[in-house]
């Protein structure tokens, strides 16, 4: 199957020509004909499946559509204060940029394509100047999207298509009532498309408000799937100097692209990348915490190959599209087992293959026992010569044993530096101690309306306690980049 079988103009056809793009993937070649043809949609398919251009595509088709008959009925020229033809809705400002990004790409051949894409933790000026003219597509994540609203700024009357980018994601960010909202300020008549990892529950639920009732049912793939083209490995560590040691000996491997390195929390994010960065690694802390511009930048850097090493929580981890990352590793656990499976999709993307490594300590027994539950699976122990547990890794399931299935040979090559340094010790002082001290600053990222929950999406990008890399970081303390000034970037990192 081609792209020239789905029913796509010619201009479109073009960029994805130019793009490089052949074959249409399952999602794709099964959501752009039912968009086309005008059906409410639920799609329910993994990260890195090709998801995005299964809904920009179609969304593109609207607008060259539109254009077709007002041409028919002999409007022309500039018609300013009328509005997107389409709303695309994403739960974080990373996946909007992405998504607008795609948007250009594959409408690059689209005469006078007008994209804006409004989010958090940027000027309000230009959106504002952005939605008062001549609009094809609104991009925007729901509390931003929701200020302009009540401004009377955003005009949503003449939307035809409304997506929902991540629906399950924005959900678990509290934006449902948000989003309840939008939906009621568009036109009834539109379609609407809703694009998420499970439909269960709330998500379920949303999905039965707000869709028609003929809405059509796409699932190319879930949550139980084993990423047959991802490696993924557990190395259980004894403490925290051992897990660093580990992390230090897996940075050497020579068939490592880039990798993004997850942890809890913010703070752990700026004191791993500072660690990181003095031991001689091109990398870059990313997170909620940072203004707007400072992660765009990290963005791009990380894109041109400028950067080699990504630490970010896990707001990055449903927004991030680079095809050479070649490899994920879990040093901090994540907060919900489905978090897992969207962490280790940032790697093994555009047809590559990809190695998720996680590393573990006894303390994190519970949450490795949940996130096997929820793959349905156990993920392959891998022991790094040299570098080997004192201890024998814990039973994971007591009627059956260690999971040890499927597990690849150990590391060969040279020992990591140093050998684990003491037991395991319960709870780690400093860094990567008390993970599950509360909700992580960036839980709530461009978070919902109302209380007093933390928002980060006003003009200052951050609330004011927000830790800054850049930024001295305040009094000592024991793990990385205790004592440490604030690092500063390389002459090739962002600027």
């Amino acid at each position: 199957m081609s792209f020239d079988t789905l029913g796509l103009s010619e201009v479109l056809l073009k960029s994805l020509t130019d793009s490089g793009y052949e074959t249409p993937t399952e999602v794709q070649a099964r959501t752009i004909p039912a968009a086309l043809a005008g059906s409410d949609l639920r799609v329910c398919s993994n990260t890195g499946s090709g998801k995005t251009a299964a809904f920009v595509l179609p969304a593109l088709e609207r607008v060259l559509a539109a254009r077709a008959d007002a041409a028919a009925r002999g409007v022309k020229g500039f018609q300013p204060n009328k509005g997107p033809r389409v709303l695309i809705l994403t739960p974080t400002r990373e996946l909007a940029l992405q998504v607008s990004k795609a948007a250009m790409t594959y409408g690059r051949h689209v005469q006078g394509l007008r994209v804006a894409t409004v989010v958090g933790g940027v000027p309000y000026g230009a959106q504002l100047a952005a939605l008062r003219g001549q609009l094809d597509l609104l991009i925007a994540t729901p509390g931003r999207l929701i200020d302009h609203l009540d401004s009377g700024k955003a005009i949503l009357g003449q939307v035809e298509l409304l997506v929902l980018d991540e629906a399950d994601r924005m959900l678990d960010m509290g934006f449902i009532e948000d989003i309840e909202r939008i939906a009621e300020s568009l036109p009834a008549e539109r379609q609407t498309v809703m694009v998420s990892a499970t439909f269960a529950g709330q998500v379920g639920r949303l999905a039965d408000q707000i869709l028609k009732d003929d809405a059509q049912r796409i699932e190319v793939a879930n949550h139980t799937d084993n990423h047959a083209n991802i490696e993924q490995q557990l190395l259980w560590a004894d403490s925290l100097e051992h897990k660093s040691a580990l992390l230090e000996h897996i940075l050497t491997d020579k068939d490592m692209q880039q990798a993004v390195i997850f942890t809890s929390t913010q703070r752990d994010a700026d004191d791993l990348a500072a660690h990181l960065y003095d031991l001689g690694h091109a990398v870059a802390p990313l997170h909620g915490g940072m203004p707007q511009g400072r992660r765009t930048r990290t963005l791009m850097a990380l894109r041109r190959g400028e950067l080699r090493i990504l630490v970010a929580t896990d707001v990055a981890a449903r927004g991030i599209d680079v095809p050479t990352i070649s490899h994920v590793i879990n040093f901090g656990l994540p907060m919900k087992a489905e978090d897992y499976v969207h962490r280790i999709g940032r790697t093994g993307r555009a047809g590559r293959t990809g190695r998720a490594i996680t590393l573990a300590e006894r303390r994190d027994v519970s949450m490795i026992r949940r996130i096997q539950q929820f793959i349905t699976r156990a993920i392959p122990i891998t022991i790094i010569e040299g570098l080997e547990p004192t201890r024998p890794a814990p039973e994971m399931n007591p009627n059956r044993g260690p999971m040890r299935e499927g597990g690849r040979p150990p590391f060969r090559g040279a020992p990591g530096r140093g050998a684990p340094g003491g037991g395991y010790r319960g709870q780690s002082a400093g860094f990567g101690g008390g993970r599950n001290e509360g909700p992580r600053p960036d839980s709530r990222f461009d978070g919902p309306r109302g209380g007093d929950a933390p928002r980060f999406d006003n003009d200052r990008g951050a609330p004011r306690s927000a830790p800054r890399f850049d930024n001295d970081r305040g009094p000592a303390r024991g793990g990385f980049g205790a004592g440490r000034p604030a690092m500063r970037p390389r002459s090739n990192g962002p600027r």
